[in-house]
């Protein structure tokens, strides 16, 4: 279960790259890696997020810096396919910053950044609303003058507390091409059946390999099982449904996926930290 290579097209700077992706029905590409840090602003658009081994909704504003090599794609929500997504990514190649540069004192917060992605960072609604007029100036600038502000972009985000990490560990993509396309086989798989009983027999069988092997073969290269995995994607689609409907508690667990209104509970905190009722009110108020 590999991530996909994926090279970045040159541009006309050798250092860094800004594409901007508009009113696109899905992104380009499946679960994939390439050795460039990746900035990516959504300014429009939602759905599930992969980011290494996590796995979690996104919405409008969502702003996230990758580092190098970290498998990581952002999927539509498949229910809602009249609906697009809008982003603007910045591909930070490896020369972007020569190495007296990351070593000198006014490049330290920069570099801990970069050190950082190597987990995913996530920044907060409110970092991307401050950013957001300067993303969309990136692609409309000449080179030098986007340099410029691509580097005043980076020491805010630097500067910033208001920012989470998607992975516990850093995550190391093994580069074997054997399996390039099971994982993306795995959320296909997962999207099609997750309101239904999935068994390890039924996702293997899927995968033409043993429920042993790929029981080894996923937690090894995911660092989670695929149950823990299954039931994080389960408590993001139930997310989904806290926010965007008024479904009472007991109908969003079973329209997740889950048998179990206990368990669906002891996922919740575990992946939210709060239980489906306070979440649902957080949001409101965040965005009331």
């Amino acid at each position: 279960m590999k991530a996909n290579y994926k090279p970045i097209p040159p541009d006309e700077s050798s250092l860094f790259n800004v594409v901007f992706q508009k009113g696109k029905k899905e992104f380009e590409y499946p679960w994939h890696y390439h050795q460039e840090y990746e900035l990516t602003y959504i300014p429009k658009g939602q759905g599930l997020r992969y980011v290494g081994n996590s796995v979690e909704n996104f919405l409008s504003d969502d702003l996230v810096l990758i580092g190098s090599n970290l498998p990581h794609c952002w999927i539509n929500d498949p229910e809602n396919n009249e609906k697009s997504a809008d982003a603007i990514v910045v591909y930070l190649k490896e020369d972007f910053f020569a190495e007296t540069w990351l070593k000198s004192y006014e490049f330290e917060g920069i570099r801990k950044l970069l050190e950082l992605s190597g987990k995913g960072i996530k920044f907060s609604q409110a970092v991307a609303s401050r950013l957001k007029d300067k993303c969309f100036e990136l692609p409309k600038l000449p080179p030098l003058k986007k340099f410029i502000l691509l580097m005043q972009i980076l020491q805010e985000l630097s500067e910033s507390s208001e920012y989470r990490l998607l992975c516990e560990q850093k995550f190391s993509c093994d580069l074997d091409p054997g399996y390039r396309e099971r994982i993306n086989k795995v959320y296909k798989y997962i999207d099609a059946h997750y309101r239904e009983k999935i068994s390890l027999s039924d996702v293997a069988g899927h995968l033409c390999m043993t429920p042993e092997y790929f029981s080894r073969s996923f937690s090894k290269i995911m660092k989670k099982s695929f149950f823990e995995f299954l039931n994080e994607y389960k408590i993001s689609r139930s997310c989904k449904l806290l926010i965007e409907t008024d479904k009472p508690i007991s109908e969003v667990c079973y329209d997740s996926g889950f048998e179990s209104i206990p368990f669906f509970y002891r996922q919740f905190k575990k992946f939210k930290n709060c239980q489906p009722k306070q979440y649902r009110s957080n949001y409101f108020k965040a965005f009331s």
